[in-house]
């Protein structure tokens, strides 16, 4: 039983596929409670200090990392198992996919300060809730591919769901500033993981890190054929959706508050 949930050896149960019902009340009972837990905390803690609404972040940030590092653990032992390199178990599980740049930018905003915990914390409100849909619903490979009470699905969901409480969690109780100053921070770090994840897919490890060389089943499918799998127009076009919803996000955001200073003053 505990080798069949690690998947240690190979799951023996056929996957139940991508939007069966289970996939979609796993994801949809781990939604439900990703936005319960952001709505609770944040409204408590909008009015404290950052000092104590961080402890929220800490304790996202250690968890999301733990769970990984779980994860690439026991992935390290599996290759080994399987007769393969230990440390592809490594190089297949970076932090270089969209949702799982959450990984090093979510600790960032917990224990930085200034405007690195600023950047990061607009960060992790921009990508955090669009992970956490791309990565539990938008998931069809993974559900496709492992039961969905599986370990690489129940960390998979777990982690994304972290990210999506994050970012609810630090638009809700204020953390995140949506300065003009941060957004060029914030392309920064965007850009940066993207370069490093075309490094990666095309000179150290055949992988499709941030979904830069193929759609793997994924909604970035519909890119993938508008440009006729193009391999230099289609990873340019994902980053350049990445920008476009950066920019379109950063200026709801920026439009709410104004609204919200203009109520209050009135």
């Amino acid at each position: 039983m505990i080798k069949e949930f690690f998947g240690i050896g190979g799951y023996t149960r056929t996957p139940e596929g991508a939007y069966s019902w289970q996939h979609l009340t796993f994801v949809g009972l781990l939604l439900a409670l990703m936005v319960v837990l952001a709505v609770w905390l944040g409204c408590r803690n909008r009015r404290w200090n950052v000092r104590t609404q961080n402890r929220v972040m800490i304790w996202a940030a250690i968890l999301i990392d733990g769970l990984e590092l779980i994860k690439i653990a026991l992935s390290c032992y599996t290759k080994q198992v399987a007769g393969e390199p230990w440390y592809e178990g490594i190089l297949y599980n970076l932090p270089l996919f969209l949702c799982s740049i959450q990984l090093i930018v979510i600790p960032l905003a917990a224990f930085t300060k200034g405007r690195l915990r600023e950047i990061s914390a607009d960060f992790v409100a921009l990508f955090g809730l669009l992970g956490a849909v791309l990565g539990t619903v938008g998931a069809a490979q993974n559900y496709n591919a492992y039961p969905v009470l599986g370990f690489d699905n129940v960390v998979s969901g777990l982690t994304h769901t972290i990210s999506g409480f994050a970012s609810l969690y630090v638009m809700i109780a204020g953390l995140a500033t949506f300065k003009r100053s941060n957004v060029p921070g914030c392309v920064g770090l965007l850009l940066g993981f993207c370069g490093a994840a075309f490094a990666v897919n095309t000179w150290v490890i055949p992988r499709n890190y941030m979904f830069l060389t193929g759609h793997d089943g994924t909604p970035y499918q519909i890119v993938y054929d508008l440009v006729g799998g193009s391999p230099l127009w289609y990873p340019l076009s994902v980053v350049g959706l990445f920008v476009v919803y950066m920019a379109a996000f950063y200026a709801v955001a920026r439009l709410l508050r104004i609204k919200k200073r203009v109520t209050v003053n009135t």
